[in-house]
């Protein structure tokens, strides 16, 4: 069995071509072959199959494809085995292409250090000869040619070292068709450059190959804006000048041109002397980090793989790079006996400029022994040197606090036997080959493992809720815990909930987390003084954002620029770790930051505006939102002025779904900003749309919050028929919450407001005083509020709140006992909702149905339309809904004679409605599987659950659940022997039926 991947994809048993299935089963095949041997996580899988835009059933099919692939290929199952969340290709060393490539170009690499040109210029052109293109020939999405980038990387460093050698071994003209195929490929690479113009020269063609000189700065400037660099500057100055470095020669080997840079030999170091170790002290109580100690400690003692293994740590100020560094130094010492070297290059230290390479080079060499007199005054010749003698050794070096990759580059060891540990704030992608560990936060629990090994067990047991309420504070960040800490220890009397109080204060907790010359505000602040003005301005506007995720669009409008300007901003400031992203095109702000961003404000920052754009955006996206997931709903107000911001992509009800969710903290605050700023017209318009969302998931409490905000907004606005609209919304929030006379005194003055002046908003309060007064029994009143409004909105043409209507009125005259009435407007309802999609008020128009069925004994009609209502049901929205769907599922089950199902439909219906539901569903809920229980022969369950839904309903006044967990206790006394008490509710629940007008036929269970 084998495998090729550079190139298009081919799986070969023995002789034989394997057919490896779809092109999604290809990416998963190919996403696992590039990291052989390592576990690959479905997410990833899933990521390189489809990019950003994966199926709801993404997982799923990943499961199905490497099934698949396992069937297709012989041996499948234990080529490719499920690892942990991921799974992983297992091959051996002649299994691969890509696994040849690199052992080739090791053997290369050893040879050229061996001196044996000839023989690693077989190696080399054995890795060529594997390479037939991209991977996958290109087509195989974002992140396999992100990996097939790095590979081409890999095969143009081994394509410029072969033909390096060739020049080296005398070869010159034979060179000059291969190089331009290459140089074709890829113009701006210069160092291909000017192996083509070396080969030229020696070839006898010095004037041909000053042209290629010419040509490729022509390209540089036009497609760059830039010069040649100060190589090939070089090369083509020696070749103007006919200078004897680019003569014509055969050395010895390769690695005589190095040895010809050094004066003189330079001595191994002494076996007795001990060998040079400046490493900082471990600290004693360091904690957490485990994965990234593990990760540094599995290259570090990783066998050689032919050159230096370099591995960065970058992370936000105080996160605790340079003490996860040093700890891992500290236990790879001994697998570096010739020395540990730490240098503090002072990239971002207070009051201190960055350390020039040639200054750290010359303390480096005085370190591993080189005499003054034998270091090279400049920096080309500093570096050689230092590579000379690292490559006599076997090093752990230790670049603490980096600035950039120019400050870094020289100081690299060049042997395949030394480590390189790089710490900074910037990732440097310009160093090739290193492998970059982000630094995040630590866990709460390391968190507060870090607080007790430092402030002791005594002091932490004595007081662990304000330990944890500590560490919350300091929000995972090393230097912040350990500050905090440095303050209770120098003040004994101090109890620890004495500092979370002083920190509670978001204004004074920078100040307050400060001790000696340490401070997490210094340490933020040397990152944000690094940057230029205009990003430090958007910084500051930045920390505006209420929301915990920050995407491109909102931070446009916040900044007030394009989508490309505000994700390069978005982008630096994430290199500069002043924000975070935990997933793709989403950003944040460590609380700290955040704190911190909002402490540098300044008078020019002109955040009303910023604000008011920001308000804007999210007015007109969940506009958008809204009209995907509640079609046919009734728009109010015009676009705002000027030109409209980018929206996001929100072509599908799924898509909108998760954009609320994602935003909904950010929703709430701007809602908030925005009464409290007097955008009164936006922050009215902005709640209604934000209150479709809240209704959806079942945010009551949150729903009349906001419904708040938009009243209030209205009054201050002076606009009649939105605040009609505003106090409607304000009612329907009054009564989920089970306060109905608030709602009917709210509705009310809504109508006052509309009628006469505004139909559609006096149809939907006539509509609401409908729904409010059949949940408190009056149902003569609800069935006139409905029928008006009902007529009202048919007038007008409002079909969804006509079917929401219907439905209210369906529910009135069930609970009357007019089973046929009630069947006919559920029935108009469901008619309308389908017409529209609109699956949540289908749910219900449907469930309405269903139990006019019910009550008219059509058990099957009414098992129909409930199966229909859990085939559109979802439990993330409206889950109380669900939670009655389920509830009477059980029910009819139970009716048409299922033994285990209904008790198990019923502890579901009543643990969704426990969680989510407001004490208006689970009233209703309750009473409804305590009937199961009834009917499945456990009274005693059954009266304890009418006695939670009495309890329940009686503190609303919702007089029909009353009346139903009176008839309830009646039958369950009953079934118990219990006549005294069955007479009494019995007479309690037919007064109740009584009073609502109730038929007789409507007072059965």
């Amino acid at each position: 069995m084998r495998f090729s991947i550079l190139g298009s994809l081919e799986g070969w048993h023995g002789e034989r071509r394997l057919r490896l299935g779809s092109p999604t089963q290809e990416r998963v095949l190919v996403t696992l072959l590039l990291e052989p041997g390592r576990m690959v996580p479905v997410p990833r899988l899933v990521a390189a199959a489809w990019d950003d835009e994966p199926p709801q059933t993404a997982g799923h099919q990943i499961r199905k494809a490497v099934a698949a692939l396992r069937t297709r290929i012989p041996g499948g199952s234990s080529l490719i085995v499920t690892d942990g969340a991921g799974y992983r290709a297992v091959l051996q060393e002649d299994q691969l292409d890509l696994h040849e490539f690199g052992r080739r170009a090791g053997e290369a690499r050893q040879a050229v250090s061996a001196g044996r040109g000839a023989e690693a210029v077989g190696h080399l052109r054995a890795c060529l000869d594997l390479w037939r293109g991209p991977v996958m020939a290109g087509a195989g999405g974002s992140v396999i040619s992100a990996a097939s980038a790095a590979l081409e990387e890999r095969h143009m460093a081994v394509a410029e070292q072969y033909f390096e050698l060739q020049l080296e071994l005398g070869q010159s003209t034979e060179l000059i068709g291969p190089l331009r195929e290459l140089v074709t490929a890829h113009p701006l690479r210069e160092t291909l450059r000017g192996r083509l113009m070396l080969a030229l020269y020696r070839g006898g063609r010095q004037a041909e190959a000053l042209e290629e000189f010419g040509r490729v700065r022509e390209l540089l400037v036009e497609e760059l804006g830039i010069d040649p660099g100060a190589e090939l500057t070089r090369l083509y100055e020696a070749i103007l000048r006919d200078s004897p470095e680019v003569a014509p020669r055969v050395p010895q080997s390769v690695s005589d041109r190095a040895a010809l840079l050094v004066p003189a030999p330079l001595d191994r170091p002494s076996e007795t002397d001990p060998a040079p170790c400046t490493l900082p002290y471990d600290l004693p109580d360091f904690t957490g980090r485990d994965e990234e100690v593990a990760r540094l400690l599995e290259v570090g003692r990783a066998p050689a793989g032919g050159s230096t293994r370099i591995v960065g740590v970058d992370g936000m100020g105080g996160s605790g790079k340079t003490a996860l560094a040093v700890h891992a130094a500290h236990l790879l010492a001994p697998d570096y006996p010739d020395g540990q070297l730490f240098v503090d290059l002072r990239g971002f230290s207070p009051g201190e400029k960055a350390q020039e390479p040639g200054a750290v080079l010359h303390s480096l060499l005085r370190t591993v022994g080189i005499p003054d007199d034998r270091i090279p005054d400049d920096l080309e010749r500093r570096t050689t040197l230092w590579r000379t003698v690292s490559a006599q050794r076997k090093l752990l070096l230790l670049l603490d606090n980096a600035a950039d990759a120019a400050q870094v580059r020289p100081l690299l060891p060049a042997s395949e036997d030394c480590l390189a540990i790089l710490t900074g704030r910037v990732r440097m992608l310009e160093l090739d080959g290193t492998e970059w560990l982000p630094l995040g936060l630590l866990s709460a629990d390391d968190s507060t493992t870090l607080l007790t090994r430092m402030l002791g067990t005594d002091r932490t047991a004595a007081e662990p809720q304000a330990v944890d309420h500590l560490a919350r504070l300091c929000c995972g960040l090393p230097l912040a815990l350990r500050i905090t800490t440095a303050r209770l220890r120098n003040r004994p009397r101090w109890t620890v909930q004495y500092l979370v109080d002083r920190l509670a204060d978001e204004t004074r907790r920078l100040r307050e987390m400060s001790a000696g010359e340490r401070s997490v505000e210094a340490t933020l602040r040397l990152s944000y003084q690094a940057m230029e003005e205009d990003r430090r301005a958007a910084f500051r506007l930045l920390g505006l954002h209420p929301g915990s995720a920050i995407d491109v669009h909102s931070a446009a409008a916040l900044l007030g620029t394009d989508g490309h300007e505000a994700e390069d901003i978005l982008e630096h400031l994430l290199d500069a770790h002043l924000l975070e992203q935990h997933e793709a095109g989403l950003y944040g702000f460590h609380d700290l930051v955040r704190t911190y961003a909002m402490s540098v404000r300044e008078a020019e920052d002109d955040e009303e505006a910023a604000v008011e754009r920001l308000v804007s955006y999210y007015g007109l996206t969940t506009d958008v939102a809204c009209e995907v997931l509640f079609p046919g709903r009734n728009r109010y107000g015009d676009p705002p002025p000027g030109g409209a911001p980018e929206l996001p992509r929100l072509d599908g009800g799924d898509r909108a779904l998760r954009w609320f969710d994602r935003e909904y903290d950010a929703l709430l605050a701007v809602v908030a900003r925005a009464g409290t700023q007097g955008l009164h017209r936006p922050a009215a318009l902005l709640a209604r749309n934000v209150l479709f969302y809240l209704d959806l998931r079942g945010h009551y409490e949150e729903f009349r919050v906001v419904s708040r905000i938009g009243v209030d907004a209205c009054r201050q606005l002076g606009d009649p028929e939105l605040l009609s609209i505003s106090l409607a919304n304000l009612a329907v929030a009054h009564w989920w919450l089970g306060d109905f006379q608030d709602g009917i005194s709210t509705a009310q003055e809504a109508l006052e407001l509309a009628s006469g002046n505004d139909r559609r908003g006096e149809a939907m309060c006539l509509g609401v005083l409908g729904l409010l007064h059949g949940a408190l029994g009056n149902f003569d009143e609800a069935r006139a509020y409905l029928t008006k409004g009902i007529a009202l909105h048919g007038e007008l043409g409002s079909t969804r709140m006509e079917a929401q209507a219907l439905d209210n009125l369906s529910t009135v005259e069930t609970w009357s006992g007019h089973y046929a009435e009630g069947a006919r407007y559920a029935a108009r309802a469901t008619e309308l909702n389908r017409r529209l999609g609109d699956r949540s008020n289908e749910i219900a128009s449907l469930t309405w149905l269903a139990l006019a069925h019910l009550g008219t004994d059509e058990d099957e009609r009414a098992r129909a339309c409930l199966s229909q209502a859990l085939e559109l049901c979802d439990e993330s929205r409206k889950p109380a809904n669900v939670a009655v769907v389920v509830a009477h599922w059980a029910q009819v089950c139970q009716r048409l004679g299922e033994v285990r199902s209904p008790a198990e439909h019923a502890e579901r219906a009543l643990e969704l409605v426990s969680a989510e539901g407001t004490a208006l569903r689970q009233a209703g809920v309750v009473n409804v599987v305590a009937l199961v229980h009834l009917r499945r022969g456990a009274p005693e369950r059954a009266m304890e659950l009418h006695r939670h839904a009495h309890d329940l309903a009686s503190r609303l006044g919702y007089r029909i659940e009353i009346a139903r967990a009176l008839l309830g206790m009646a039958e369950a006394a009953r079934a118990l022997g219990d006549e005294p008490t069955e007479q009494r509710h019995r007479r309690a629940a037919e007064a109740l039926y009584d009073a609502m007008g109730v038929a007789e036929a409507g007072r059965r269970l």
